[in-house]
C-alpha cells in the first residue's frame, strides 16, 4: 500500500484522505489552519475568517456526483450530512409527480446545504479513520526531490516551531487549492513547468443569507430558483436547517456593483426578480451582510506536458488541478470524483502518474472547457454585448419546466452525466421541443428580471 501525504485539508483534501484510508493506504494530511469545522455550524459559517477560502460563505448546491460518490465510498458521511440538516432535491420534484422511471433517474439529486456542513461531516469521518493522521497547524513548506527524468517527489517538508521536519511518502497529493505553492516549488526544483491554462471571468457575485422564521410561512410556492435580467443573474439557494441564500451575478464592470453591498439596495433589487421576491415574501430573518466575491478565473494546471509527466511521486487534485468559476457548481463534484479515482488507483499512480493525467484530461478537462465557454458567453451577456439568443436554444430552458423528457436532459447536463450535445441531441428531445414550440407559437426569449431603467432607479446616486 502506498504511503500518501496530502497537502491541504479542504473538501478535496479531506475526501481524498478519507477514501484512501478506507482503501488501506496510510495517509498523513497536512493542513496549516488549526481550526476545523463541526463544533458549531452557524458560528463556523458566519464568524470564521477564511481568506484562503473565499467561496466558504457563498451559496452551494452540491451536484449529483457529490451524493453518488459519497454513497459509494463513504455512506456514513452522506448519512451525517442529512442528520446535520442537508436536504435532497430531485430535479423531477419540480413536477407534481415524477415521470415513469428510467435507469439513472435515481441519481439526479442535488444536496442542498452550506459548504460548512459537508466540511464538518468529512472532518468527523476523517477523525474516525485510523489510517489517516491529521496534522493541523503543520504547514507544508516544501518538497523532497530526487533526481531523474523526470524528477521524483519523495515526501514533504514542514515548518515547525522546533525546526524543519521531513515526511517520506510514496505519493504526494497537492490539494492546497487554487493558490497552491506546489507549481512554484516544482520549478525551483528543476522540473519542467506545469501547463497552466487560465481565463478571467469578469463576473462578480453578491449574496445574502437568511433563515426562515420558526413561526412564519415556509413555502414560496411553485417558483423557479433562478431569474435573469439582460445584465444580471439572480437566484435562490435553499439550504440546510431552514437557511437559504439570495445571490446576484453581475459584470465586474457594472457601475452599480458596489451599491449592491448595501443590504437595503440588495433586497430592493432582489425583489425585482421573481425567484428572489417569492422567498423574501416569506419574511425571513437576515443572517448575514451582503457578501461579495470577485476576481475569479477558470484555471487548469496540469503536471504533464507534451513530453509526459513533469514529475513523478506527486499529483494534484481538487482546485489545484481544475478551478472553475462557481456559476455551474462543478468544483466539489470534480473534487470528489478525483478523490474516488485516486483512492482506487493510488499504487499505480504512485508508480507512474501517466494514467492519472490521461484520466484527468479525459474526465475533468471537458468540464473546464465548457465552463470557460459558458463564462465567456455570460460575460458578454452581462456587458450587453452578446448577440440575440437563438429562439430554439432558449426554448430548451423554458420547455424543461413543462416537459419531463427535456428536464431529464437538462438534469443530465447539469449533473455532469452527459455533455449538452449528447443530452439534448436526441431525436426524443427534438420531438418534445418541437411539440412545445408548436404549443407556444408566441414564445420569445425574454428575461423575467428588471429592465436597466428599473434597476438603476433603485441604486442611490
Amino acid at each position: 500500500m502506498a504511503r500518501v501525504a496530502i497537502i491541504g485539508g479542504g473538501i478535496s483534501g479531506l475526501a481524498t484522505a478519507l477514501m484512501l484510508g478506507r482503501q488501506g493506504h496510510p495517509v498523513t494530511l497536512f493542513e496549516q489552519e488549526t481550526r476545523q469545522a463541526g463544533h458549531d455550524l452557524d458560528q463556523d459559517f458566519h464568524h470564521w475568517n477564511r481568506p484562503r477560502v473565499p467561496q466558504a460563505d457563498q451559496p452551494h448546491s452540491f451536484l449529483a456526483p457529490v451524493r453518488t460518490v459519497l454513497r459509494a465510498e463513504a455512506p456514513d458521511v452522506h448519512a451525517d450530512l442529512l442528520a446535520r440538516g442537508a436536504r435532497e432535491y430531485h430535479d423531477f420534484d419540480w413536477f407534481e409527480e415524477h415521470p415513469p422511471h428510467r435507469a439513472g433517474d435515481e441519481d439526479l439529486i442535488t444536496l442542498r446545504t452550506r459548504r460548512i456542513v459537508l466540511e464538518a461531516a468529512l472532518t468527523a469521518a476523517v477523525e474516525r479513520e485510523p489510517a489517516v493522521d491529521v496534522r493541523r497547524g503543520e504547514r507544508v513548506t516544501g518538497l523532497t526531490v530526487t533526481g531523474g527524468r523526470p524528477p521524483r517527489i519523495t515526501g514533504v517538508r514542514t515548518g515547525l516551531r522546533t525546526g524543519v521536519a521531513t515526511h517520506p511518502a510514496d505519493l504526494v497529493v497537492d490539494a492546497a487549492g487554487r493558490r497552491s505553492p506546489v507549481p512554484g516549488w516544482l520549478v525551483e526544483a528543476g522540473c519542467r513547468p506545469p501547463v497552466v491554462d487560465s481565463h478571467r471571468t469578469g463576473i462578480a457575485y453578491l449574496c445574502r443569507w437568511y433563515r426562515l422564521r420558526a413561526d412564519g410561512p415556509r413555502d414560496p410556492g411553485r417558483v423557479r430558483t433562478g431569474s435573469a435580467a439582460e445584465f444580471a443573474l439572480a437566484g435562490v439557494f435553499p439550504s440546510d436547517n431552514d437557511t437559504f441564500a439570495l445571490s446576484m451575478v453581475v459584470s465586474t464592470a457594472d457601475p452599480t456593483r458596489g451599491a449592491l453591498t448595501d443590504p437595503a439596495v440588495f433586497e430592493a433589487v432582489a425583489r425585482r426578480f421573481p425567484a428572489c421576491a417569492a422567498w423574501l415574501e416569506l419574511d425571513p430573518e437576515p443572517r448575514s451582510p451582503v457578501l461579495a466575491m470577485a476576481g475569479l478565473d477558470n484555471r487548469w494546471t496540469s503536471l504533464a506536458d507534451a513530453a509526459g509527466p513533469v514529475v513523478t511521486g506527486l499529483v494534484n487534485a481538487g482546485d489545484s488541478i481544475v478551478h472553475t468559476n462557481p456559476t455551474l457548481g462543478h468544483g466539489v463534484a470534480l473534487g470528489l470524483r478525483t478523490a474516488q479515482y485516486l483512492a482506487h488507483h493510488a499504487d499505480e499512480v504512485a508508480a507512474d502518474p501517466t494514467g492519472y493525467h490521461a484520466w484527468t484530461t479525459r474526465s475533468l478537462r471537458p468540464v473546464f472547457d465548457d465552463q470557460v465557454a459558458a463564462d465567456r458567453a455570460n460575460e458578454q451577456r452581462l456587458k450587453g454585448t452578446s448577440a440575440a439568443p437563438d429562439r430554439r436554444a432558449a426554448a430548451l430552458a423554458a420547455c424543461a419546466f413543462d416537459d419531463p423528457v427535456v428536464m431529464r436532459a437538462r438534469a443530465h447536463v447539469r449533473h455532469l452525466v452527459h455533455s449538452a450535445d449528447h443530452a439534448y441531441g436526441t431525436e426524443e428531445v427534438d420531438r418534445h421541443l418541437t411539440a412545445w414550440l408548436a404549443a407556444h407559437p408566441d414564445f420569445t426569449p425574454a428575461p423575467d428580471g428588471p429592465t436597466r431603467a428599473q434597476w438603476d432607479a433603485l441604486i442611490p446616486v
